[in-house]
């Protein structure tokens, strides 16, 4: 059985394409996902924090963008390895 990459980025944005298209159908927010989710074979949580990390990268949301959450990770990952490279 193929396992589905439902964490690659054009996964991703086609879920929140879809999420997006649909919210007008749907009288709330949650409702758009959960029928969202359930069509393409995700969890709805995953779609809604991919939904909300759009949004932040799009400046229709406060919060750290994925550039910006890319860049941190860089960070973290060069700090770790200079401090072990003091030990």
């Amino acid at each position: 059985m193929k396992k589905s990459n439902s964490s690659s980025p054009e996964f991703r944005e086609r879920a929140v394409r879809l999420e997006q298209e649909h919210q007008g159908d749907c009288s709330a927010l949650l409702a758009a996902i959960e029928s969202i989710a359930l069509k393409i074979g995700c969890v709805s949580q995953v779609l809604q924090n991919s939904a909300q990390q759009a949004e932040a990268d799009t400046g229709a949301r406060t919060g750290a963008t994925t550039a910006e959450q890319d860049r941190v990770k860089v960070l973290d990952r060069e700090l770790k390895q200079l401090r072990c490279a003091k030990c």
